[in-house]
């Protein structure tokens, strides 16, 4: 049985910044979960970061591989710098990724850490822009396949390639 990398929130685990879980009522994820196929991971938890926490986003909206090349932090908005949070979270995702066989990934679009298409673009005005966070941009370069929770149809296409 293929294995399925997926954003806790997802799954209705509440570790998200402000302590909430984002729960998905898809019925394909929740057969793949009937079926022990899943694999719920929170990059930013396993990273070190606590919940809740303060928002984090990418500077200037850079995106994932920025973060990951040195050329973009991660920042609250007070201005703490979180990158290493984020950077750890991002190879244990890539770890467990690798030791379970999986080449698909369900994260949550729109976070600085599991945005597939967008991310936040640094200003914490709630403006979104193309890119992808940090362990999506990570597993994509590593050649997981990574869709947001809006695109599992594509992902049942991937999985049956």
């Amino acid at each position: 049985m293929e294995r399925i990398l997926v954003s806790a929130c997802l799954m209705g685990r509440r570790v998200r910044y402000d302590g909430a879980a984002k729960t998905s009522d898809d019925a394909v994820l929740a057969g793949w979960r009937a079926e022990g196929r899943l694999i719920p991971f929170c990059p930013e938890v396993e990273g070190g970061l606590p919940v809740p926490r303060p928002p984090a986003e990418i500077e200037g909206g850079a995106g994932g591989a920025a973060v990951l090349a040195g050329t973009a932090r991660i920042l609250t908005p007070e201005g703490a710098d979180v990158t290493a949070h984020f950077l750890e979270g991002a190879r244990r995702c890539l770890a467990v990724a690798r030791s379970a066989g999986v080449r698909i990934a369900i994260l949550k679009e729109g976070s600085p850490s599991c945005g597939s298409l967008r991310v936040h673009d640094g200003t914490f005005s709630g403006r979104s822009v193309p890119g992808a966070g940090v362990t999506a941009a990570l597993l994509a370069a590593e050649g997981v396949e990574v869709f947001g929770e809006d695109r599992i149809a594509d992902a049942v296409r991937a999985l049956s390639r």
